[in-house]
């Protein structure tokens, strides 16, 4: 009966003690040194011939992308103001279309999960374009990991997607392609 109850306590110690919730090297879950929170990136550039019209931009090396978490960009749209007078930044999910005398442009963009690549795409000669719609563009791209998605997040609202995240503007990281 002994030694019944010394192999089952021995066991249960075992059981305990493979149970650990760590990584066990400083006590917290995760992979030491690795970004799983998601990030933000602003980024502000120029589309020009030179750069084919497309704004390239390579993920830090600090921050770990898998192929199965969601990048998503925004374009800022618009800005207006709310009632005391304050800046609100208006932000469209990309891709986005505008209807011009020229014909169909379209911003739009595409990923790994090493980079991410925002671009026009048009109709029409993309050299007619006036500056406006070229010039100081910025854009914001959010990187989700895959288990803070869910069925119920809007994507469409920057706001719910940062919200996910945590995150606040003075978080968000900035970058000029310029």
């Amino acid at each position: 009966m002994k030694k019944i109850t010394l192999t089952i306590a021995a066991v249960f110690a075992l059981v305990l003690t493979a149970c650990s919730s760590s990584d066990g090297r400083d006590g917290v879950d995760g992979l030491d040194g690795v970004n799983i929170t998601g990030s933000v990136y602003e980024i502000t550039g120029n589309f020009t011939p030179a750069n084919d019209y497309s704004l390239y931009f390579e993920f830090p090396t600090t921050v770990e992308v898998f192929e199965s978490d969601v990048v998503l960009a925004y374009i800022l749209w618009d800005q207006t103001t709310d009632s005391n007078g304050e800046s609100v930044d208006i932000w469209r999910l990309l891709p986005q279309t505008r209807l011009l005398d020229q014909g169909t442009l379209l911003y739009n963009y595409d990923h790994t999960f090493l980079d991410v690549n925002l671009f026009l795409e048009s109709d029409f000669d993309l050299g007619t374009l006036a500056s406006g719609d070229t010039d100081n563009q910025t854009f914001r791209v959010v990187i989700l990991p895959a288990e803070a998605v869910n069925g119920k997040l809007d994507t469409s609202n920057i706001n719910d997607v940062m919200g996910i995240l945590d995150t606040t503007e003075e978080d968000v990281i900035q970058v000029s392609l310029k």
